[in-house]
């Protein structure tokens, strides 16, 4: 029975075609209409030119009643929609009840994921999205089938976050996946997770997760709010959402934060931040994002706490490095020499004898060139990019000292100043712009120039806000119980609260310390 079901599918079910021409517009009727018939005519319409489409008329038990498979060829899975939908319905020989539609509910149909649809635009998004649809003659109601293909990506670790100790999963394409890769992890039932379809044309699903009880009421309404005035024809993937919704028109450091690490967005909801997954990406974006996430990594809490808080210090040192030591570098050898010491300011005048440029003009050449290197190494295959970058690197530096373009001492100084900058990757793009503007500075004023447009930016910071929270949180404002993660980690025993700016008040002990201690085994 079963072949034989799966093979009328195959043949029988032919996709509809329609001339050119063919109009293409939605019905103007919302109801389902009532006649089969007129059921075809609406769906050949709103289908028209779609080869993949498939429409199957059967009939159903003794009273021979029509009935209309829908669904897209491709989309779902014929293995699961001939087992659940077309042998039971095809061996059906007995009396229909009260109602057809009852009747293929609670005694054919065997499918779980099975709900009933009033209108003839939610039947066309379902079909749109993988579902089957099932219409029935004298019907005023379809309903839907879950038959998905549950084709997709496996469950890798991802490329962007490598991690050596923790979990090594990390997020896919689908959403559903994604969504039960954090239930794994929060196996509670105030884990929330709204959808809500964005974009007129490819209404794209997009989930809003947080945890009830923890997370602030005000920033989940936000949130909500944020994304549903969102209004776009297409929503291809979740850096749309991510302009969308960040504070300021054109924020120049990261307003939302985005992972592909699973573990790594459990840590954030759990402190009460909101998670935003788009289906068909496999970045996940956290909301509110604060500047000291981006010296954290998830690895930190699966090591010791001395040695986390000193590579911490050493990421806000590298941060510091690839901002400011070419600005620092041009400032000194331009305006203030006396500060460099006299043997090392006779080896930087050796080494630049004879080049045609000024030191600023050196660091900004140089500078271009190692962006325009990492550019080509990113966008190429991996196994070539990683050649050019490296070899491009060593074969540029050496020629244009050999050449007398640029000196040794600015090609050392771009080349810290490019590997500092790959230790805060939320950051490399703000720190770009920010390191040609303080050239810029230190080319005019020197030290002055770099003071000046650096209490520019800390004024900025102080002032952004990220739904609501202070960006510079927990610095400004200070909040004491909040440092015990910040710059120094003490061990995650101690952290005994979560984050005041971010959890409910009434929820923020999430720990009453060490479980046991050498004190407690002597007594």
């Amino acid at each position: 029975m079963f072949k034989k079901s799966k093979e009328s599918i195959d043949k029988n079910s032919e996709p509809v075609q329609h001339e050119k021409g063919a109009s293409d517009k939605k019905p103007e009727t919302e109801s389902i209409p009532m006649s089969i018939d007129a059921v075809k005519a609406e769906l050949k319409q709103t289908f028209a030119l779609c080869s993949d489409f498939v429409m199957r008329e059967i009939v159903f038990g003794k009273s021979k009643t029509r009935i209309i498979i829908t669904f897209i060829d491709g989309f779902v899975d014929k293995q699961i929609l001939d087992q659940s939908v077309m042998s039971p319905v095809l061996g059906f020989n007995g009396d229909i009840g009260k109602s057809v539609l009852n009747t293929l509910k609670e005694e054919v149909i065997a499918n779980c994921a099975l709900s009933e649809l009033n209108t003839f635009s939610d039947a066309v998004d379902n079909i749109c999205i993988g579902e089957a649809v099932v219409f029935i003659d004298g019907g005023s109601k379809a309903f839907k089938i879950g038959v998905k293909s549950p084709e997709k990506r496996a469950v890798e670790q991802p490329d962007t976050e490598v991690s050596i100790k923790g979990p090594r999963e990390g997020f896919t394409e689908n959403l559903r996946t994604n969504t039960i890769l954090l239930r794994r992890k929060i196996k509670n039932a105030d884990f929330k997770i709204e959808s809500m379809k964005i974009g007129k044309v490819t209404k794209t699903e997009v989930a809003i997760c947080y945890i009830g009880g923890i997370a602030k009421e005000e920033i989940v309404n936000e949130v909500k709010n944020r994304i549903s005035k969102i209004e776009r024809d297409s929503l291809i993937g979740s850096g749309y959402i991510e302009q969308h919704i960040e504070d300021g028109m054109a924020p120049f450091f990261p307003m939302v934060g985005n992972s592909e690490k699973p573990d790594k967005v459990t840590g954030k909801l759990l402190e009460g931040r909101v998670a935003v997954i788009v289906d068909g990406t496999p970045t996940v974006l956290t909301v509110p994002f604060l500047f000291i996430e981006t010296i954290q990594t998830s690895e930190d809490y699966f090591g010791e706490y001395y040695f986390t808080s000193f590579i911490r210090i050493l990421r806000l040192a590298a941060l510091f490095v690839s901002t400011y030591l070419p600005a620092l570098y041009v400032a000194l050898t331009a305006f203030h020499h006396t500060v460099i010491p006299f043997k090392l300011i006779l080896t930087m005048a050796a080494s630049r004898e004879g080049i045609p440029f000024s030191s600023f003009t050196e660091a900004i050449l140089m500078t271009i060139t190692f962006e325009i290197l990492r550019e080509a190494g990113v966008r190429m295959p991996r196994a070539i990019g990683q050649a050019v970058s490296i070899v491009g690197a060593i074969v540029l530096g050496d020629a244009a000292i050999s050449a007398g373009i640029a000196s040794a001492p600015i090609v050392i100084v771009v080349s810290l100043t490019g590997i500092c900058s790959f230790i805060n990757p939320p950051l490399m793009k703000p720190v770009v712009v920010l390191r040609i503007m303080l050239l810029i500075a230190s080319n005019f004023l020197g030290l002055f120039g770099i003071g000046i447009l650096s209490i520019g930016v800390l004024i900025y910071l102080c002032k952004k806000r990220s739904f609501g929270i202070p960006y510079l949180t927990p610095f400004s404002p200070l909040h004491t119980d909040d440092l015990k993660d910040a710059l120094i980690v003490v061990p995650v025993w101690a952290m005994i609260t979560r984050p005041k700016a971010l959890s409910q008040s009434g929820n923020l002990i999430r720990s009453k310390g060490k479980a046991f201690s050498r004190k407690e085994e002597k007594k």
